[in-house]
Order: C-alpha cells, then structure tokens, then sequence
C-alpha cells in the first residue's frame, strides 16, 4: 500500500514524495483514512512511528476542501507538551502542504510575543502551540478559538506527567463543542483515558504497537559504572564506537551541563539543551546538533519527546530515569521510522532498583555491555541521618544551586558597592540639651532645706560640707535642729470675724423664704409689734460636713483629697510641701 490508497490528493503526494517517504507506517495506514472521513481518531503508538503525517496529511486536505472567502481564522489548533515539538509539528505542515494555500504558525513560551502576534494578525489556517503561551494570548483577546474544526491533542500522556493536563481541561472549553477530535499518545493511563472519554464521540480506535513497548530494532545495553566514572567512560564509548551523533540523557539541568563540559574537555563537541536555556539558546544547540556541528547533544528529559533527529545513531541513559516508560521515549529517539540505532544505558549500585522496573516493563532482560575499564567498585548506597537513601545527582545539583545563588548575591553586592556614590563624613552630633528644670522648682525659690540647713546652699568653698556635693541629712546636729524647730512655741491663729446669719443661709432656704413670705405675714398689728420686740436669732451653725463627698478622702469632684488648712497659719520654717496633713503641737 503507498499514500495514494490512503485517498490523499496529489499536492500532498508530491510534498510527502520530496521527503522521501514511500511506503505509510502502520499508524498512518490506520489513522488517515478515517481522518479524512472526519471521524475521532484515538492513536496509541510508539515515538517515532510517524504519528505526525498521520494527522498533519488529514487536516491539511480537508481544510483546503473548504475555500473561506475573507479574512482567515484558526481552522485547527494542535496542543503539544513542549517547544521543541511544536516547533518540529509546524515544520511537519510547512513542508506537507508546501503546495497549499494554507497557512500555519507556531506560538510558545520563553520568546518575545511581539513577532508571534503579528503572524496572527495576518490571519493563519492552522495554529501549532503549547498551553501555557496559548492561554496567554487569548486572555489578552490576541487569538479567538471559537471557530476551530479540527483539534488535535498530540503527546497527551506527556501532557499529564509535566502537569499540563489542567491548562489542557482550559483549553477545551475554549473550542467549540462541534468539532473533529485527533488523540494521540504513546501511553494511556487512567487519567488519560478518563479525558479520553469525555473528549471523543465513537472515535476510530487506533493501537499499532502494545503500550510502552520498546522498538524492537534498537539494540540495547548497559554498562555498570560508578557515578564518579560515567563521563570518562562516555567519552571512551565516543571513540571505540565511532559515535558520529549521540543524544545524552541526564537527570537533573546541572547534571547534562556538567556532562556537556566533560566531554567538551576530551574534545568531543557537546552543547547542552534543559529548562533553564533560553529558547534561543535551545534552538541554537538543536540546530546545531541537526547540522551535525555538533557531536553529542546532553539533554534532560525535556527532549524525550517528539524531537525527530534523522540518523541518529545512539542514545546514551546517563542517568536511568525512575519512570520505567520514560526509559522507552527515550530510546525512541533513535529507530525512528523503521531505522536501527543503539541504546546503552549507565548504571550504578544506586540505580539498580530502576533498571529492574525498566526491564519488568519491557518484558525482557537487557544484555550486559562487559569489559570497559572502569567496572562497577562501589557496592552501597549513601544515606541521611533518618536512614534514607540519598540521590547523589540531586544532592549534588542542590549543591551547585546554592553554590550560584551565593556567587549572584556576592556579585549583586559587589555591583551595588561599586555603584555607590561616596558617603559624606557624618556631621558631630549635637550636644545633648540640659534639662530644664521644673516650674514648680523655679518658683519655689530657696528649698526648705536651705532654710534648715544654710551651709546647704552655700558655695563650693563656703559651709562645713564644701567638700560634698550634698549634704548628710542624717547627721545629729542637723536632726536636733530640726526638732527644736518643730517643737518651737506658734503664735496663735487670728480668728476670723462671725458671719451674719442672712450671709449664712443657703440659697434653698432663702427660696423656701419667698415662697412662704405671704403666708408667714403676722394676721393681726399686736403679733407684728411681739415679733419686733423679740431680739434677732443667732446665726444657725453650719451643718457638718461629715457626709459630703470631699471628707471621704475626695475633693469636691473627685479629685485630690482637699487638705483642711487653719486660716492665718503663720508657715514654719520646716514646713515642707507635701500632700499629708501636717500636726503641730498645740501649746495652750
């Protein structure tokens, strides 16, 4: 069978015959003419069998069957887990319909948006993109996906492992509910299959090989090495094997940099391509590596899928990865389309546990690659405090983390130090103001104890303690003084003149008076003369003032205590200001 059975027009044939292909794979005798009915199509295959053309040859025959008159829209949108896939799918329709009148873009993250924008607003047929970018532009309402007809989920399973599946769920409800459905992935777990259902209406089931199995034309090995010893083993590989181009696989970004410079130092071309490379940067290597100006290209995990490098001839397992099926798209980057290829993959003691899951998974034991000269030595595992087994590529990537982090704020400070304009010389500080005294001191005048105690106030070189600063309050002479003062003979208090009774009744009372004045009036002119005859009333003593506020311990409002002074008090000398009642001595 060739691709004209499969029902494909001649553009697409004279495209797909410029790349030299001949014969369809068995997922694209599978897939295609289903797809060209319109029906779903659920793909399940191994990388590298050709699931690209299965459905890129569909979409782009049957949206040039339907001519739009106007402006173009987004007739089909292709969601990919990575750039470097995205990037390979849009020159996949690029080169397919090079004969068409179709236009396609591709959008992702780490670049400037600006140039991707512009293409859009040209208008495109077919948009290739990951998640996170194509949500992006379309909150800031640069794309519209309310037309699509065609929608394809490729790497569905990678999608869920790199935590995509959510931005995915989004994505769907931003396409029309009327639409043609392409599914594709190389495994299918249960939440897969779960999106699967709720995605697809009777699609066409489509299972070329069984799930999460190898290739089998890959020839496969592995080398039991030390972790100290895998690079100069990898570069002696290079050599004996005649390595023309080689995909490294490491676990962690420091890891595949580290590799990158070890093989660079043996001479061997070498660039490395992770998360934390630039777009550009990744682009550059991934070209380079392509162009063959590069020997060996050290990749993470990133690149496990969908990155179609022709003739490639080995792929090395630096690190054995924990998930037994990315084992499997690994490898899957050599092989592809039919072609042989070699897998060798390094093992420590630490990693045996890995390679029993690889092995499990693919049915079958991996043949031993013997006598290299740096065989297995260490036989035990390094462990925490707690007893936990301790991943010495990850202790050791934390370790250069924080290593470059200290080098950043080193060199952030230094930056900072050097921009720094010099800093005047501080001014003196000013000299400490003096306390002001109190008012109540200022007004007083001489203090009491100068009074008692002339020598007290008497300059520094006058009294008999001109050689203290204060004077001893507790000394004999100055107590007995003081005593014989308080013990002194007083004058007598002038006693203040009587108060008149009228002065001295209350207001009340005197109201009580005006009212009653009519009625107390005498009745006849004899009571009136007895009235007048009769000597005026003393004045009524005052009432004590026992039960008022002020003499239980408060003022008239609550306020300090009010201290009972004697009127015409003649002041003592030794009287001090103070809040307690002073007692004198009565002398009669």
């Amino acid at each position: 069978m060739d691709f004209k059975e499969l029902g494909l027009i001649s553009p697409i044939l004279k495209a797909l015959a410029a790349q030299g292909y001949d014969q369809p794979t068995p997922i694209q005798r599978q897939a295609i003419p289903p797809a060209l009915k319109g029906r779903d199509v659920l793909g399940c295959a191994q990388t590298g069998t050709g699931k690209t053309c299965a459905f890129a040859a569909p979409i782009l025959q049957r949206l040039n069957a339907d001519v739009v008159v106007g402006p173009r829209y987004i007739r089909s949108l292709i969601l990919t887990p990575t750039r470097e896939l995205a990037l390979q799918i849009q020159e996949s329709f690029a080169a397919y319909g090079r004969n068409l009148p179709l236009r396609s873009a591709v959008i992702f993250g780490g670049v400037g948006q600006q140039p991707q924008v512009e293409k859009l607003k040209k208008g495109v047929d077919i948009l290739v993109a990951t998640p996170g970018r194509l949500l992006d532009l379309q909150g800031q309402g640069l794309l519209d996906l309310s037309r699509v007809e065609i929608f394809v989920l490729d790497e569905a399973d990678r999608m869920l492992d790199m935590g995509f599946i959510h931005d995915v769920r989004r994505v769907l409800k931003l396409l029309p509910e009327k639409k043609q459905t392409l599914f594709f992935s190389a495994t299918m777990p249960p939440e897969v299959m779960e999106l699967v259902d709720a995605l697809l209406h009777d699609p066409a089931k489509v299972a070329v090989d069984p799930v999460s199995s190898p290739v089998e034309v890959i020839d496969q090995k592995v080398c039991f090495v030390d972790k100290g010893n895998k690079s100069r083993l990898l570069a002696w590989l290079m050599d004996t094997l005649a390595v023309k181009s080689a995909l490294v696989f490491t676990r962690t970004k420091h890891g595949a940099n580290k590799v990158a410079a070890d093989l660079t130092k043996a001479g061997i071309s070498a660039a490395a391509i992770h998360g934390n490379k630039s777009q550009t940067a990744r682009q550059q290597a991934l070209a380079d590596f392509k162009a063959g100006r590069v020997k060996c290209l050290v990749a993470t995990d990133i690149a496990a899928r969908g990155i179609d490098i022709e003739e490639l001839s080995y792929v090395f397992n630096y690190n054995l990865p924990e998930v037994p099926e990315t084992y499997v798209h690994r490898i899957g980057r050599t092989g592809r389309a039919g072609r042989g290829g070699t897998a060798v993959s390094f093992c420590d003691f630490a990693e045996k546990e890995y390679l029993k899951g690889v092995e499990k998974l693919i049915g079958r034991s991996i043949p031993v690659l013997a006598g290299h000269p740096w065989p297995m030595e260490v036989f035990e595992v390094t462990k925490d405090a707690k007893g936990r087994t301790v991943n010495a590529e990850d202790a050791e990537a934390r370790a250069a983390a924080r290593e470059r982090r200290r080098a950043r704020d080193a060199a952030s400070q230094e930056k900072k130090g050097q921009k720094a304009s010099p800093q005047p010389a501080p001014e003196p500080a000013p000299a400490p103001r003096k306390k002001r005294e109190p008012r109540w001191k200022k007004a007083e005048g001489p203090g009491v104890l100068d009074a008692v105690l002339p020598e007290r106030s008497a300059g520094p070189e006058q009294g008999e303690y001109r050689d203290f600063h204060r004077p001893d309050p507790l000394s004999s002479d100055r107590i007995m003084d003081a005593t014989a003062r308080l013990l002194a003979p007083r004058k007598a208090p002038v006693k203040p003149e009587p108060v008149k009774a009228e002065e001295g009744e209350n207001r009340s009372r005197r109201r009580k008076k005006k009212k009653k004045g009519a009625q107390a009036e005498p009745q006849s002119q004899a009571e009136r003369k007895v009235r007048e005859a009769q000597p005026p009333k003393a004045a009524p003593a005052p009432k004590a003032q026992s039960k008022r506020r002020h003499d239980r311990g408060r003022g008239p409002r609550g306020g300090r205590p009010a201290m009972p002074m004697k009127s015409g008090a003649v002041k003592d000398s030794t009287e001090q200001p103070s809040l307690m009642k002073p007692y004198y001595i009565e002398h009669d």
